[in-house]
């Protein structure tokens, strides 16, 4: 099963959906920190939603999810490009409230004033930020209002996740291109297979492959399945990516820092790569040279 994003699509009907399965690349995020349980279960579940909504994208970018609250939980996001690469960071305080949760509605129960960010980042273009309140009982659900209401695209997610495995569902109702188009849609196939997407048990997203999955749900329609795609933990941090940091914040700035830190020490939080700026390569950034 390992990491996998596949498409299906239901035959003669505007129908598509997704199924994501990750192993390998989410115990590598949560192999960075010692996150808690519940933690690992809420970056799980993101990772999970960054793939599917990501596959709904027809651009070259990438998208996001970030929760943010003002409790003990501070923030945290999770991210998937073009390429299938996901990555996911956390920050939050130890609560002994928070840390008994069990599963993402119990999480999301003890988040103080939440909100989900989605950030569209295009390679070109502009970036685009949905906000959405985080009202529902689930993070699933809260994905489901937002493309109801806003991007008014009929969307079923299911979103499941432990420890060692995350995997998640999404089946879309596309427009209609035309009147023709629109009479030969069977008008009960939408609410048939929303009733059945609903019957998936966490266990057997996390649990079972793709083919059994679709099997077991729409075993009764015609699923077409166009090849799987792979997906893998993929960062883009880069020296490039500091030194244009060390840029925006200022030659004063600099010059401050390597009073106290020469050579300049600059980790990233998402692979725990460590990069290093000499005096000279610092300063060297804005034109200047040792005396």
């Amino acid at each position: 099963m390992s990491d996998l994003r596949q498409r299906f699509f239901i035959e003669d009907s505007p129908v598509r959906g997704e199924v994501v399965h990750l192993e390998e690349a989410l115990q590598t995020i949560l192999a960075q920190r010692s996150y808690a349980p519940a933690v690992q279960i809420l970056l799980g579940e993101m990772l999970s939603a960054t793939a599917l909504l990501a596959s709904t994208l027809k651009i070259k970018g990438r998208i996001s999810l970030q929760i943010q609250a003002s409790g003990t939980f501070k923030w945290g996001m999770a991210e998937c490009n073009h390429l299938g690469e996901v990555r996911a960071l956390a920050d939050y305080e130890e609560d002994p409230h928070f840390l008994q949760a069990e599963n993402s509605s119990t999480v999301l129960k003890t988040l103080q004033n939440p909100v989900l960010f989605i950030n569209i980042e295009p390679e070109h273009g502009e970036r685009y930020q949905g906000i959405v309140p985080l009202d529902q009982p689930n993070l699933a659900g809260c994905l489901m209002q937002y493309y109801d209401l806003s991007a008014q695209i009929p969307t079923r997610i299911v979103l499941a996740s432990t420890a060692e495995r995350s995997g998640g569902l999404l089946i879309q109702l596309l427009p209609r291109n035309s009147e023709e188009e629109q009479r030969r849609v069977d008008e009960d196939l939408w609410p048939r297979l929303t009733m059945l997407t609903e019957t998936l048990k966490a266990e057997e997203l996390t649990e079972l492959d793709t083919s059994e999955i679709l099997y077991r749900l729409y075993n009764e329609e015609e699923v077409r399945l166009p090849e799987a795609e792979i997906l893998n933990f993929g960062c883009t941090c880069s020296k490039e990516r500091c030194a244009n940091a060390l840029v925006q914040i200022g030659a004063a700035a600099v010059r401050e820092t390597l009073e106290h830190q020469n050579p300049i020490s600059m980790d990233c939080q998402f692979c725990n790569a460590h990069y290093s700026f000499s005096a000279e390569e610092a300063l060297g950034l804005f034109g200047e040279h040792l005396s």
